[in-house]
């Protein structure tokens, strides 16, 4: 029989959901959770609410943004002409932290995977097509996962952006293959960035 009350197992629960928290840690969180002040546990809760809230993705790039425009696209010192695709607000965050990247982002918010039922409308293929044609970028860098579905994207996105005369670039593969951009270090990251190839 179980020993747990009911409270928090409802706790351990939501939070075995969160990625990395496995059962044991989730309960552990769990028990930490209601033996903390109550002010503290409703801080936390308020935190998780009110940010989820004010959090949106931006109108340009698809990246996270509590304003229409994220930080990086309202920067009129980023360099306009450069677009680097990544998979997800995670990936842009990775890049940024090597803080050796001044161009523009376009977070597809996915990767194909016919598998899992995700084809091109699915992911933000279509407003990236929609940018290259509004904006004057000269060069795109594929800088989607080195897992099959990053490369099947990064592929997929080249060809139909090859005949607009677009140069398009992939990172070079100085991150593990089956890795993801988050859990790269800077080093890697920015050789990865540098060794990056015609498509």
């Amino acid at each position: 029989m179980n020993q747990q009350s009911a409270p928090i197992q409802r706790i351990a629960l939501q939070l075995s959901r969160l990625p990395g928290i496995g059962q044991k840690s989730a309960m552990r969180l769990a028990y930490h959770i209601v033996s903390l002040p109550e002010e503290q546990v409703h801080d936390l809760a308020l935190a998780l609410w009110e940010g989820r809230k004010a959090i949106h993705f931006c109108a340009r790039c698809g990246n996270y943004t509590e304003d229409e425009l994220c930080s990086i696209c309202a920067d009129p010192e980023r360099r306009a002409d450069q677009l680097c695709v990544v998979r997800d607000p995670k990936d842009v965050a990775a890049l940024e932290r090597m803080r050796d990247y001044r161009g523009l982002y376009h977070v597809l918010g996915g990767t194909l995977s016919p598998m899992n039922g995700v084809g091109p409308d699915q992911i933000r293929i279509r407003e990236l097509l929609s940018r290259l044609s509004s904006e004057p970028i000269q060069e795109v860098i594929l800088a989607t996962n080195p897992d099959i579905e990053g490369e099947a994207t990064a592929a997929y996105i080249a060809r139909l952006i090859k005949p607009l005369g677009v140069r398009v670039t992939r990172i070079a593969h100085g991150v593990p293959v089956g890795s993801d951009l988050e859990y790269a270090d800077e080093v890697t990251l920015a050789k990865a960035l540098e060794g990056r190839r015609e498509v």
